[in-house]
């Protein structure tokens, strides 16, 4: 691993270096050892050149590439540069007319070389600012076709140590690890490093929410594809600016996508297939905002375990100017969910939707809980106006009523402190039809575990929506083989076998697969993704504005305990 930063504390180096150890551990058990010529600068840049060069009877193979990346990285390697000689070849490289330097014209010809389908070049990542864990849960595996090199680019701070350390770790597991490598540029002008290296194709974008659409535009601008942890916005004002950057993607041929995980689950998976089957399902009903038609509740935890290990939150993440509130984070996959389950591949336009009400609500935490869940001494000054008698008043909860296509949907976003013993974040979801509801519980009656369900609307009718729903299975067995139905008084259960279950944190790299297979063939990428990204965030950023002019009160729980 290579460390490039801006002066900073000896406490801050101390803290990096004592990361960048752990990490090299994981190098050193990949690198294989090998001798080579030591080459002078000049001689690195034509020989870079000439390798560039179609038919160049230089050009390495893909794993010799990797061989000699993995001996430049070793300690006292003839094939290392010194620091000195690094800094001299960027500066070269940067010089107007130097014979290091590529053209414009070369540089987009290798963009679009390591893009084009089936291409031998491989795609690498450059990860900006990391710090929300999910940028982390991106690597939990490596991906064909996808470089081991990595590049980040972020401000020295606890987000940058805490992002190296869970990447540490997927390399250090013993059964399947990981062979991420990494070079670090530390310093307060990340973002403008990243854009004016562009040392990848792709940018992973996971951290602070306040600020991130610039990060997104910026990147976009400068060629990368993005692969985007939600939310990209948090307030109605930033709506133009959101419109202007997937435009901007657009025309640019890049591939802007948001993380949603959820689209991945197993149980929602089967929901969506049951709700687009009319023998089942019916159709849609409209509901009202008394009764809505579609209603999801989202529990989710702030003090858990993630790959193996205990949750350490930033403390900005406790600040709602920057992180948002419970509508604006979780509430996106639920705001996703809706349109693509009921309506598969059609865009839903912010002109269908009406935000009816809203309400939000705290979640209280109190000091020793915040040591505990950010390892921070105190509340910081930036959150310090909501701490009432040692007790930091948390808003991160919303229950938010809304139309779309005449459609009344209720969504309940719940941010709990700590599940009990045995439990975990879980989801509630029903779809009200006209011949069954269908769906999703979480609850100790299914042991924790997400589960499927189908309930008649007519007693009368059950015989016929279970023989609809044996049908329906029957069908799926290619793509979920040994799915099956069990009755339960009155309603059916849906069985599923272990191996069509995949975790939250499996999610993130299914999400980053098929982001990689849209950037090696954009015209796969769905039209209507474009719609979805707009309209969703239209309902999270309006209805978090409609909760804030009441008083703020707490929403009644739906699911079942």
């Amino acid at each position: 691993m290579r460390l490039a930063a801006h002066p900073m504390t000896a406490a801050w180096l101390a803290a990096l270096a004592a990361v960048l150890a752990v990490l090299a551990l994981a190098v050193a058990a990949a690198a294989r050892a090998g001798d080579a010529p030591a080459l002078r600068p000049r001689d690195r840049g034509a020989i870079a050149q000439e390798e560039e060069r179609p038919n160049s009877s230089l050009a390495l193979r893909p794993r010799d590439r990797g061989a000699i990346a993995q001996e430049e990285e070793r300690p006292n390697s003839s094939l290392a540069l010194r620091p000195r000689d690094r800094e001299a070849i960027a500066q070269e490289e940067e010089r107007p007319n130097s014979s290091l330097a590529l053209r414009p014209r070369d540089r987009e010809a290798i963009t679009q070389g390591e893009e084009r389908p089936n291409s031998f070049r491989a795609l690498r990542i450059v990860t900006l600012d990391p710090g929300h864990f999910h940028a982390s849960l991106v690597h939990r595996e490596s991906y064909p076709g996808v470089d081991d090199e990595v590049r980040i680019y972020a401000p020295v701070g606890p987000d940058l140590a805490d992002h190296l350390k869970r990447v540490a770790r997927f390399n250090l597991r013993p059964q399947n690890p990981t062979r991420w490598r990494y070079e670090v540029y530390a310093g307060p002008d990340f973002l403008e490093r990243m854009v004016s290296e562009r040392a990848g194709s792709v940018a992973v974008i996971s951290g602070r929410n306040r600020g991130k659409i610039d990060a997104v535009r910026a990147a976009i601008q400068a060629g990368f594809h993005v692969l985007v942890d939600k939310p990209w916005i948090l307030e109605p004002a930033e709506l133009p600016k959101l419109k202007e950057t997937v435009e901007l993607a657009s025309r640019s041929g890049r591939i802007a996508f948001d993380m949603m995980t959820e689209r991945f689950e197993i149980t929602t998976l089967l929901q969506k297939e049951l709700v687009n089957d009319p023998e089942v399902f019916g159709r849609i009903q409209n509901g009202s905002p008394a009764q809505p038609a579609v209603y999801m509740e989202s529990v989710h935890h702030l003090m858990k375990v993630v790959a193996g290990a205990p949750l350490v939150r930033p403390a900005w993440f406790f600040d709602g100017e920057q992180q948002g509130e419970g509508l604006n984070d979780i509430g996106t996959h639920l705001v996703d969910l809706v349109p693509w389950t009921l309506w598969p591949g059609q865009g839903v336009d912010e002109r269908d939707i009406e935000i009816l009400a809203a309400q939000r609500w705290p979640t209280p935490i109190s000091a020793a809980d915040f040591r505990r869940v950010t390892g921070e001494p105190a509340f910081p000054e930036a959150i310090a106006g909501g701490v009432r008698d040692g007790v930091l008043d948390y808003f991160c909860n919303t229950l938010a009523t809304y139309s779309v296509r005449g459609v009344h949907v209720r969504l309940n976003v719940i941010w709990d402190w700590e599940a009990p013993a045995g439990a975990g974040d879980s989801h509630f979801a029903f779809y009200r039809g006209s011949r069954s509801r269908v769906e999703v519980r979480q609850g100790k009656a299914e042991g924790q575990r997400p589960q499927t369900y189908v309930v008649p609307n007519d007693a009368g009718d059950a015989a016929a929506v279970a023989a609809a729903v044996q049908r329906r299975l029957a069908a799926l067995q290619e793509r979920y083989p040994g799915l099956a139905m069990e009755p339960r008084g009155g309603e059916i259960l849906l069985r599923i076998p272990d191996a069509l279950r995949t975790s939250h944190e499996d999610h993130f790299a299914e999400v980053a697969r098929q982001f990689f297979g849209y950037v090696r063939d954009p015209k796969t990428y769905p039209g209507w993704e474009k719609a979805q990204l707009l309209s969703k965030y239209f309902v999270t950023t309006k209805g978090i504005e409609k909760s804030r002019q009441g008083v703020a009160r707490a929403a009644e729980r739906l699911a079942p305990s």
